[in-house]
């Protein structure tokens, strides 16, 4: 089993090294346009699968959409350090949300 780290690095080295008749090369070869596409539907198939009962759905599709978004990654040339920073950043901070008064009266 991979980790998402493990995961990146695999898709870095196909668009380095491409594969032919790969899904992941299909991907690099259709370029970014295509990567977003992907990436917007997967997004939409995760929203539909979490209102669905059960986690088989939502799961499947999660993975889809890690797996999409680690393609995109990669193409824009975002290494997964980049994104490991900047949730250290976040560890521990309240959102800003909190700090918000309720909305009352709408």
């Amino acid at each position: 089993m991979q980790n998402m780290e493990e995961l990146y690095q695999m898709i870095a080295e196909r668009k380095q090294n491409p594969k032919a008749g790969s899904y992941t090369d299909y991907l690099f070869t259709k370029g970014l346009d295509k990567i977003l596409k992907k990436v917007g539907e997967e997004s939409t198939e995760v929203v539909v699968a979490a209102k669905n009962p059960g986690d088989d759905e939502l799961v499947y599709e999660t993975a889809d959409l890690f797996y999409h978004v680690l393609v995109l990654l990669v193409e824009r040339g975002v290494s997964f350090d980049q994104i490991k920073a900047e949730l250290a950043k976040r560890e521990g901070k309240m959102s800003d949300y909190k700090d918000r008064p309720e909305i009352k009266n709408l």
